[in-house]
C-alpha cells in the first residue's frame, strides 16, 4: 500500500518559547531519562521504584497501567530477555528534545531495539513522550507514552542522522548507510559518484558546514523503495575558505534492503 506522509514538525522543532532549560538542565535529564532506562531495561525494581512517582500511568494505545503494573511487565520483559538464547535486544536512545520549567519537564527521544532474528540483527523505532515533575528535590515521572514509528518516520530521521553526519564530517555514515550500487549527483559540481567515491570524498572534502537546517520535508514509500524530498538550507565555508549560505532542494532515493533502509540515489539542486 502506498504511504504519502509530511513529517510531523515535532521532530526537528526546537524547545517551546516558555522552557526554562538551561543546557545543563537538559543534559541532567537526559542522564535521568538513560539511568531510568537502565533499571528498566535490567528489571531492577528498587531503582524503578526511584523514578516512578505513586500516581505514575503509562498510556498506550487501549488501554493505561499504574506504577506497579509497569515495573511488573519490565521485569518480566527483562527475565524473557535473560533466557533467551540469542540474548536480551540491545536498546538505545537518541535524538532527544526537552524543555522543563524549575518543576516539571517534557522529554521525548527516538528508541530503537536491536535483536537477532533467524541469526541476523534487526532493529524496529519507536518514540517515547515522557513528563516529569520534582517532587521532594527529585524528578519523578508521571506519566509516559509512545508509539512505534512506521516506515517514513524512520527516513525522516535518517535525513537528520545524515544532515549530521556532514556536519561532523563523519565519512563512516556514508560507508554504512550508502547502498553497494548508490548514486550520489553534487550539488555543487554536477558530479556523478557511486558509494566508494562518495566515501572517499566525504572523507578528504575540505568544506567547513556549520549548520544544515531541513524544510519541507515530505517521505513518500512504496514497498521497499522510497523518495524524500526537501530543502537543506547549508550555512559554512567551501574548501577556500570562502563563506557559503545556500538552500539546496534535494531528491533522496532509498531503498529497504537486509531489513533496513539504504540511500540508492540522491541528488540537490541549488536555489537560486
Amino acid at each position: 500500500m502506498r504511504l504519502v506522509l509530511t513529517v510531523v514538525p515535532i521532530l526537528f522543532a526546537a524547545a517551546p518559547a516558555f522552557a526554562q532549560c538551561s543546557d545543563a538542565d537538559k543534559k541532567a535529564l537526559e542522564a535521568f531519562d538513560r539511568t531510568w532506562g537502565e533499571a528498566t531495561a535490567s528489571g531492577d525494581r528498587a531503582a524503578m521504584q526511584t523514578f516512578y512517582a505513586d500516581d505514575f500511568q503509562a498510556f498506550g494505545p487501549v488501554s493505561a497501567q499504574g506504577k506497579t503494573a509497569a515495573m511488573d511487565a519490565a521485569i518480566r520483559a527483562a527475565e524473557q530477555g535473560r533466557t533467551n538464547p540469542a540474548g536480551p535486544p540491545r536498546l538505545a536512545y537518541d535524538s532527544y528534545v526537552i524543555s522543563c520549567t524549575p518543576n516539571t519537564g517534557t522529554i521525548t527521544h527516538r528508541n530503537a531495539v536491536t535483536a537477532k532474528v533467524d541469526g541476523k540483527d534487526q532493529t524496529s523505532y519507536s518514540r517515547s513522550v515522557h513528563f516529569v515533575e520534582k517532587r521532594g528535590g527529585r524528578w519523578q515521572v508521571v506519566a509516559t507514552t509512545g508509539h512505534a514509528l512506521d516506515d517514513a518516520g524512520v527516513l525522516a530521521y535518517m535525513e537528520r542522522e545524515w544532515n549530521d553526519a556532514s556536519v561532523k564530517r563523519d565519512a563512516s555514515w556514508v560507508e554504512r548507510n550508502y547502498a553497494w550500487d548508490a548514486s550520489d549527483v553534487s550539488s555543487r559540481s554536477g558530479r556523478i559518484m557511486n558509494r566508494a567515491q562518495a566515501v572517499a570524498e566525504a572523507r578528504t572534502d575540505q568544506t567547513v558546514l556549520q549548520s544544515l537546517d531541513l524544510s519541507d520535508l515530505n517521505v513518500r514509500v512504496e514497498g521497499n523503495t522510497a523518495v524524500v524530498t526537501g530543502v537543506n538550507h547549508v550555512v559554512g565555508r567551501d574548501a577556500a575558505g570562502k563563506a557559503t549560505d545556500r538552500r539546496v532542494r534535494f531528491t533522496d532515493v532509498f531503498i529497504k534492503r537486509d531489513g533496513r533502509w539504504q540511500v540508492w540515489a540522491t541528488q540537490g539542486t541549488t536555489i537560486q
